[in-house]
């Protein structure tokens, strides 16, 4: 079980991290096309900026699923490393389940969040804010879907001994 969980785990961060290249390379090329148009060429588009901030919110939202597979996410080790190591796993599983449930619950009110963009419109083209707040929900998803493989992968025996060493 636990060999499966990390090879789905590995297969489903393998596609965000895909998705996460492609998203910086358009980041990037927006905000040169916005740097471009601002000081050289005076074309006065209006998309580069507010484009860039949604590419930025996506990116970084997804980003926390790839964090949480390799448990470089923000922990509170400082306590953890001073429990002895039977309490230290328990402690582990305990800061999986409950980071799982904010997960759940952003993913849960995230959909009502993206559904109410629907009829929010951005200064882009004037097109739907939905797929902006869509990444509310969808990076939760991911997150908790990623918590729980990763709870099942390591079993609450992460890699603290490698953590304390650094």
């Amino acid at each position: 079980m636990r060999q499966l969980a990390a090879r789905l785990s590995d297969y489903l961060n393998r596609g965000v991290e895909i998705v996460l290249i492609l998203l910086m390379a358009a980041l990037v090329v927006d905000v040169w096309i916005g740097v471009a148009d601002r000081y050289y060429f005076h074309w006065q588009f209006n998309w580069p900026e507010p484009l860039a901030r949604y590419l930025m919110i996506w990116t970084v939202l997804l980003a926390i699923s790839s964090g949480i597979v390799r448990r470089e996410h923000i922990g509170l080790t400082v306590l953890i490393d001073h429990l002895p190591e039977r309490f230290r796993r328990a402690a582990v599983i305990l800061s999986d389940l409950l980071a799982f449930a904010l997960f759940a619950y952003l993913f849960w009110f995230g959909i009502g969040f993206a559904a109410s963009g629907q009829t929010r419109q951005a200064m882009i083209f004037g097109l739907s804010l939905g797929p902006a707040y869509a990444a509310v929900p969808v990076a939760a998803g991911f997150a908790a879907v990623q918590l729980l493989l990763v709870l099942l992968r390591d079993l609450g025996g992460q890699h603290l001994e490698e953590q304390a060493e650094i």
